[in-house]
């Protein structure tokens, strides 16, 4: 590939190529969005609403519809049936409703958007949130994020399928409805947005983040009249990290991914698990309530969505023996009950784990409070869980309003991320669509195609053929291996002054053959004309995807203000080059200046070491 010094893009060309690919029908789904996050604000109301009115009704026999814990509860042993129900009436729903309703939701919300063309089910819209209502109101340890994903999603995508869209602006709707119940759900809107980013787009575009971001805020805003205003988990603020502690919140990281991986274990382990029983999957989730419901006598903090327990950890007001006993209860009924294919969300739960696990180790660390360990954990464990790190860090400054732990948060994260990137080959929620079939790649990364200009990698000067050249007399040139031709398989023709008028492809020379045997017609006969051409400031992905919607394998190249001047030829071994320049800047590894001198001194000593032994 020429360097940059040489390459001949015309002043057109450079002011024809933007840095963004959005066009007008942004100004169409940045309002549908927004109308979408009415519609998560208003969902993620009702499941509030109805979790805590069954929490009520079944631990408390009475009507409220606050979040209120099941810990309370005078129930005694009876308190063990109550997971029990909850897990039978969502195995029924499963079987008898929808079984897209097990699970935590974000992997459904995946695959939807990978496999399913950004299409999700009324059925699904309206038995994700009651099953999962159902399954925190009995006791479930989950949260209510992983559902209002689920739930907004297919709100989204069933309002896109109203309308006439593709599945891309489909999927910016789904993803708009999930942000917008998680910024309903928790005051959260830029940790919203950022979960869309890492976990749901599959791309960085203006086209799906700026409806997305318009959602999220309007969710939010309607949060305020509808929950109340956030921050939902409020603080003492802390001081600025001193440098110490900050070489601390990378141990806590680090602990914290493998955390992460344990619990990722964990989970798979009870999946596995259940699914070698000799029954049905609709019981499952009765055996998961059963679990729920022994590990509630022994901790009840462990029960239900746990809000009033991450506020106390964040707070400092859970020390002591306890804590250990809460985060392995927790985890062990979280794990069996998630396993078992009930419905419920992750995030919570890996807070309240986290924040346990924190509060654990400041007895150790010795520096700060105990909150502020629980904090820094609390997000690394959300983001080595669920390889997010810049949702996790965002999340905990929205959850807390504690701006200043922000050095320490990123720190934190950010090695969680790397140790279960080392460790783990997907994360627990690419783990349940992988298990499905299909594979899911997290790195986003601009598109090699999309970088490089035609005029970059085209073949300059190509050989032609005349127009009226007859077919015979080629086949005989390629024959006798003429110089001129090559091995090439397709080659421009043109007329008497040169310009472009066609294309033929050895191909179209044996077809011409066979179909009529006249070896006296002309080239311009039996190939294609007019050529489709493409033009050397154009970027390589736009050529490439004329060559595919018109099932072609190469384009000559002409100027833009002379269609038939042909200045080169794009094949096969262009795009390769391409793709060649990426790897070369992932896998060569080149001399710097500390190794040019290392080697020098190295071929120094030799020399010394010689003229010793000499």
């Amino acid at each position: 590939m020429p360097p940059a010094s040489e390459r001949r893009a015309s002043p057109r060309g450079q002011d024809r190529l933007g840095d963004f690919t959005a066009d007008s029908r942004l100004l169409i789904l940045t309002p549908m969005a927004a109308a979408v996050g009415v519609l998560g604000a208003l969902v993620a109301y009702a499941l509030v609403w109805l979790i805590g009115t069954i929490t009520h009704l079944v631990y408390y026999h009475r009507f409220d519809a606050t979040l209120v814990s099941p810990s309370a509860n005078q129930l005694g042993i009876a308190a063990v049936l109550v997971p029990v129900v909850g897990g039978l009436i969502v195995g029924l729903t499963a079987r008898y409703g929808s079984e897209r309703i097990r699970g935590h939701g974000i992997p459904e919300a995946m695959e939807a958007i990978l496999i399913g063309r950004s299409r999700m089910s009324a059925k699904v819209a309206v038995l994700k949130p009651l099953s999962s209502a159902i399954s925190i109101g009995t006791g479930g340890p989950f949260g209510a994020e992983g559902p209002i994903i689920m739930t907004g999603g297919a709100l989204g995508s069933l309002f896109a399928q109203a309308f006439h869209m593709s599945a891309a602006e489909r999927k910016t709707l789904l993803v708009a409805g999930a942000a917008a119940g998680m910024a309903a759900i928790f005051a959260t809107p830029l940790a919203a947005v950022l979960l869309a980013v890492e976990l749901l787009l599959f791309e960085w575009k203006p086209r799906s983040f700026i409806p997305v971001a318009a959602a999220a805020a309007v969710a939010a805003a309607l949060r305020v009249p509808l929950l109340g205003q956030g921050p939902i988990f409020p603080v003492p603020p802390h001081p600025a990290l001193p440098w110490p502690q900050l070489l601390v919140c990378l141990g806590v990281g680090v602990v914290a991914g493998f955390g992460s991986g344990f619990l990722t274990w964990l989970v798979y382990t009870c999946e596995d698990a259940f699914t070698k029983l000799p029954f049905h999957y609709m019981w499952w989730p009765v055996i998961g309530g059963l679990v729920v419901g022994l590990g509630g006598l022994l901790y009840p903090r462990a029960l239900g969505v746990g809000y009033d327990t991450i506020a106390d950890l964040l707070n400092g007001r859970l020390i002591g023996g306890a804590l250990f006993g809460l985060m392995m209860t927790k985890a062990v009924i979280w794990a069996v009950a998630l396993g078992s294919g009930t419905s419920g969300g992750v995030l919570a739960p890996l807070l309240i784990m986290g924040g346990a696990l924190g509060a654990l180790e400041a007895h150790w660390i010795r520096l700060g409070d105990p909150a502020l360990w629980a904090m820094i954990s609390m997000a690394a464990i959300m983001g080595g869980t669920m390889r997010s790190p810049l949702t996790a860090v965002a999340f905990m400054l929205e959850l807390t309003d504690d701006i200043l732990v922000l050095p320490g948060l990123l720190i934190a994260c950010a090695a969680a991320h790397a140790v279960t990137v080392l460790i783990m080959r997907r994360s627990i929620l690419t783990e349940k669509v992988a298990r499905r079939g299909y594979h899911v790649m997290r790195e986003y990364i601009v598109n090699p195609l999309a970088r490089v200009r035609v005029e970059d990698v085209m073949e300059r000067n190509p050989p032609t053929i005349p127009a009226d050249m007859k077919v015979d007399r080629v086949l005989g040139m390629l024959t006798a291996n003429d110089p001129v031709l090559g091995r090439r398989q397709a080659w421009p023709l043109v007329d008497g002054e040169g310009a472009l008028v066609g294309l033929v492809t050895r191909g179209d020379l044996l077809r011409a053959l066979e179909a009529t045997g006249d070896r006296e017609a002309s080239v311009l006969e039996a190939g294609s004309s007019p050529a489709i051409v493409t033009y050397p400031d154009a970027v390589l992905e736009e050529a490439v995807d004329k060559m595919v919607r018109r099932g072609v394998g190469r384009l000559p190249v002409v100027e833009r203000d002379s269609p038939r001047k042909l200045i080169g030829y794009l094949g096969r071994t262009g795009i390769a080059l391409a793709w060649q320049q990426l790897l070369e800047e992932e896998q060569v590894r080149e001399a710097g200046w500390v190794s040019h001198r290392t080697r020098r001194l190295r071929l120094k000593v030799k020399r010394v070491l010689r003229s010793r032994r000499g």
